[in-house]
């Protein structure tokens, strides 16, 4: 059985937050603003994979009310719903996504986030896409207030 999964994530940038994207550190003068470590592209990743095995999404498995999650790692995280998807017989054969993002420009970073992806889901680099767009300059990523993500995912059982 092949199983479908999409997910989204949107956070905004604030002063004196590290930008974590990916797994990635990326110099920037402002980071994403979320009880984790707000790493948008991790989050709708996990997002598609829970939605693709029929489980709830990462506000109620990793829930902002729980001091376990302050500031943790989404890697730390991602590594977790990859076990939830496992235990519940899938594998992942597919995964795709897009940044959305004004700035800073986020190409020379494709490669090491695309790694940590496949690191902590245990696939390799080509069973992983990403990309990365910029809104033109509209709505809120265009203004620059947030970054945003959509991730898709395919599962077998």
């Amino acid at each position: 059985m092949l199983k479908i999964g999409n997910g989204y994530d949107v956070h905004r940038l604030q002063e004196e937050r590290k930008l974590i994207l990916g797994g990635v550190e990326i110099p920037s003068a402002r980071g994403l603003m979320g009880h984790s470590d707000a790493d948008v592209l991790l989050h709708a990743v996990m997002d598609s994979l829970l939605s693709a095995a029929g489980e709830a999404d990462i506000g109620v498995q990793f829930p902002n009310t729980d001091l376990r999650y302050s500031g943790i790692s989404s890697l730390v995280l991602l590594k977790e719903v990859d076990r939830i998807v496992r235990d519940k017989g899938f594998s992942v054969l597919s995964l795709s996504a897009v940044l959305i993002c004004e700035r800073p420009r986020l190409a020379p970073y494709l490669a090491a986030m695309k790694e940590n992806i496949a690191s902590a889901l245990g696939l390799s680099a080509d069973q992983v896409g990403l990309t990365v767009t910029t809104n033109e300059g509209l709505g809120f990523t265009g203004r620059e207030e947030g970054v945003a993500a959509h991730a898709v995912c395919l599962l077998e059982k």
